[in-house]
């Protein structure tokens, strides 16, 4: 069941958010050494907010998983809120696109929450990494990368599609990433690419609000193929 956290978090503390969803596939296909790095990535990330000044008051992250079907294991929350992995189950399809829409969902809900709180926030990030194939709805597929797109143009996302090994269906997230291409993980560098986003959300996190974020382009050489 997810961890739902309502507006108080944001009356407490109204520092400009920067939220981050992990939608993350755990298809059957992630089952054994992939599954149990991909959480320790994501414990490593907590942790490494956890440690970080700006990125503690700042950051936001909730969790979708994808397999036969999509759910939420971990709403938005800040980080004192937000509880350690201590195992997820791999098993099932790849729903990615229903994985994808439910992640966009919650988002929005989340951007609703800010407004009506009166807390700034940043360009809101969508981090989707994947192992195979999708072979859920295709319609639901459609409506994600329409979706997602059409936030990336209006410059409403920030959209990091990532693919986990040598089965990942890199044509199906480029269609996710208008601006960028997608990118490989190299062998299974979970905890390098978490802890790649954990400085990069600080970054944000020490900027204003609107302004335009450059990524930090050179440190993609520790966890991806290039």
């Amino acid at each position: 069941m997810a961890l739902n956290i309502g507006a108080d978090d944001l009356v407490e503390n109204p520092t400009p958010r920067v939220p981050v969803t992990l939608c993350l596939d755990t298809s059957g296909s992630m089952m054994g050494e992939k599954i149990r790095e991909l959480v320790e990535g994501v414990n490593l990330f907590y942790n490494a907010i956890d440690e970080d000044d700006d990125a503690h008051d700042a950051a936001e992250v909730s969790i979708v998983e994808f397999n036969s079907a999509a759910s939420l294991i971990q709403d938005f929350a800040s980080i004192e809120r937000l509880a350690r992995i201590d195992v997820i189950n791999a098993t099932g399809g790849t729903a990615l696109g229903e994985g994808v829409n439910l992640a966009l969902d919650t988002l929005e809900k989340r951007k609703s929450t800010y407004s009506n709180a009166g807390v700034l926030y940043y360009q809101p990030w969508l981090v989707l990494m994947t192992d195979g194939q999708p072979n859920g709805s295709s319609a639901e597929l459609e409506r994600a990368v329409q979706r997602v797109t059409d936030l990336v143009s209006q410059t409403k996302l920030t959209v990091f599609p990532i693919g986990i090994g040598s089965d990942a269906d890199m044509s199906v997230l480029a269609r996710f990433s208008p601006n960028r291409p997608p990118l490989r993980l190299r062998g299974l560098s979970f905890r390098e690419f978490f802890e790649w986003l954990s400085k990069s959300v600080s970054r944000v996190s020490r900027s204003t609000p609107g302004d335009t974020f450059k990524l930090d382009l050179d440190g993609l050489a520790g966890w991806a193929e290039l």
